[in-house]
């Protein structure tokens, strides 16, 4: 493993320079580049709080990654719905999340079980819309927090796993859709958590907890009590919530969620106006839970296109940015101080439920709506112009790695008959999410590198079934990404070129990263097709029928 030195160099000046050093007595370390800090480590969701999904470890890279071997593999057991987390590793020891909120601390360099926890959740969760999966855990102050699928957080001893604490954040008997699938955020002493929402029934809201004790601080309401932005008492049941994993910046003292869409999902008729704070992205204050901010994507979303994505924080000619992919396949870069536009550009070539988005006021021009009980093709479909699947960006390339999705979906408005408060039932007003529809004359999926700025590609790798993993880049000038059929490759970061590939034996739903033991680095590659992409995509792409499921950890590093 490299390791970065400061040096400094002497020239005929040497004694007089070396004199001024000793006499300072010490002399400070430079601060770590952003996105290099704490190399060794994946100490978060995105590893990094700029949400780059970058490491700066470079033993494994362009000339080496050939000779990747396996080192070591963790069998989860329960594979409901696979294996879709992103694993945390510090100091030697990776935490890791499979269904039911089972989670393990591993040897990093064996991957043999130190310990695990398993809360027993509640027997109403059988009939949860969406399975017990979670994506994640989130670790720091000697804990490992949790958020359960029935509404609580939880917190374990870092070293042990005994229970610390619980809370129950939500009135999950009561409330579908008022779980967790998603890591809390750790910003100083305060955890935040999301709520699922979006195709529920329910209100979505986001919860700030004391981290130590489990005292509930806060909470913010992603639906916002205005009768202008929600007609009649429509927001009772508008959706939103936050089911992805926000990022904190403490620099600015925020944390920045991307909130889900307003239900019901394809039909607007019931909730004129702009339905804030459904698609959009907000920044709180963690410690009270106050807005401080706001940007809405997309006004009055009648197409699915939630917000819950990455919020990607650069700097660029002296402004503080914060890059966002919207599910339409619209990328708003916004100053992260405020929300204001600075730029939008098109992830997606094949976008039709807008003519445009004016990147000046983010206004839909020429939008599509829906008529009730006829069919309109509409693209980026429901699934959206990427799933949320993390990209990654390289800074020493400047480039920004991300999957793209282009086909269609057929929606069709209908009258909801059931009752959308009953578990297991989604609150659409459709039959489904769509009738998929592939794109004549292109590829249905993309690993594309992209100026995260401007938008402007270097380069593309066409898929014919889209990555549905999360991206990884490194400073060995990697990019790792793999495909629902479980293949796990490694591309040049610079021009696209695969270096390397791995069939894991299921598709891949996850997180990729990197990490460092005993001066050695490894690719930690979670496996285990699932989601309800897993259930919903055969028909457009029937290879993926015959997907085993597992929930697999599989550690790369280089033979010796």
């Amino acid at each position: 493993m490299r390791r970065w030195k400061s040096a400094v160099t002497f020239g005929s000046a040497a004694p007089i320079g070396l004199a001024i050093l000793l006499a300072a007595g010490t002399v400070a370390a430079q601060a770590p580049a952003p996105g290099t800090e704490d190399p060794n480590n994946w100490p978060q969701y995105h590893r990094t709080y700029n949400g780059w999904r970058y490491s700066p470890l470079d033993q494994i890279n362009k000339a080496s990654v050939s000779k990747l071997k396996v080192a070591w593999i963790h069998q989860g057991g329960d594979i409901t719905m696979g294996l879709q987390e992103t694993p945390i590793v510090i100091d030697g020891v990776v935490y890791s999340i499979s269904a039911g909120n089972r989670v393990a601390a591993l040897d990093a360099k064996t991957g043999t079980e130190i310990w695990r926890y398993q809360p027993k959740l509640d027997p109403i969760t059988k009939k949860v819309l969406f399975s017990p999966y979670s994506r994640g855990v989130a670790v720091g102050r000697g804990k490992v927090f949790i958020g359960t699928v029935d509404g609580r957080g939880i917190a374990v001893d870092q070293k042990t796993g005994k229970e610390i604490w619980q809370v129950q954040l939500t009135d999950f008997a009561n409330c579908h859709g008022c779980n967790f699938t998603s890591p809390p955020v750790l910003a100083n002493d305060v955890l935040t958590f999301g709520s699922t929402a979006g195709e529920l029934a329910t209100a979505g809201k986001i919860f700030g907890v004391d981290a130590d004790t489990g005292k509930k601080l806060w909470e913010f309401e992603t639906i916002k009590q205005d009768p202008e932005s929600w007609a009649g008492d429509s927001g009772k049941h508008g959706g939103g919530g936050a089911w992805m994993p926000g990022t904190y910046d403490p620099e600015a003292n925020s944390i920045y969620y991307g909130t889900g869409n307003p239900g019901k999902d394809f039909v607007g008729k019931d909730r004129e106006g702009d339905n804030l704070y459904t698609d959009s992205v907000i920044a709180l204050d963690p410690k009270i839970g106050k807005l401080k901010w706001y940007r809405q994507e997309i006004k009055h979303d009648v197409w699915d296109y939630d917000s819950a994505y990455e919020a990607l924080l650069l700097k660029k000619d002296g402004k503080d940015l914060l890059v966002h992919l919207n599910k339409s396949g619209f990328v708003f870069v916004m100053d992260r101080a405020n929300g204001n536009l600075q730029n939008i550009w098109r992830l997606s070539e094949t976008i039709n439920f807008v003519k445009d988005i004016d990147p000046k006021t983010g206004d839909l021009i020429g939008r599509v709506d829906l008529p009730m009980g006829k069919t309109t093709l509409i693209c980026p479909s429901a699934f959206g112009a990427r799933s949320w699947n993390s990209g990654a960006y390289n800074p020493k390339t400047g480039l920004w790695y991300t999957d793209a999705m282009e086909f269609c979906g057929g929606l069709t408005p209908v009258e909801q008959k059931t009752d959308p408060k009953d578990y297991a039932t989604a609150h659409i007003g459709s039959e489904d999410f769509g009738k998929l529809q592939r794109v004549a004359g292109g590829a249905p999926g993309r690993l594309d590198a992209r100026d995260p700025i401007t938008g402007q590609r270097k380069w593309t790798y066409e898929m014919d079934i889209p990555s549905f993993g999360t991206v990884l880049t490194t400073g060995g000038g990697l990019v790792f990404n793999g495909d629902p059929l479980g293949i796990i490759r490694a591309f040049d970061a610079d021009d696209g070129k695969v270096l390397w590939s791995f069939n894991t034996g299921s598709g891949l739903r996850s997180g990729v990263v990197s990490y460092a033991a005993d001066g050695k680095q490894y690719i930690l590659v979670p496996s285990g097709w699932g989601s309800y992409a897993a259930i919903l995509l055969p028909p457009l792409f029937p290879e993926l029928e015959n997907v085993r499921g597992a929930s697999t950890l599989i550690a790369f590093t280089l033979s010796e």
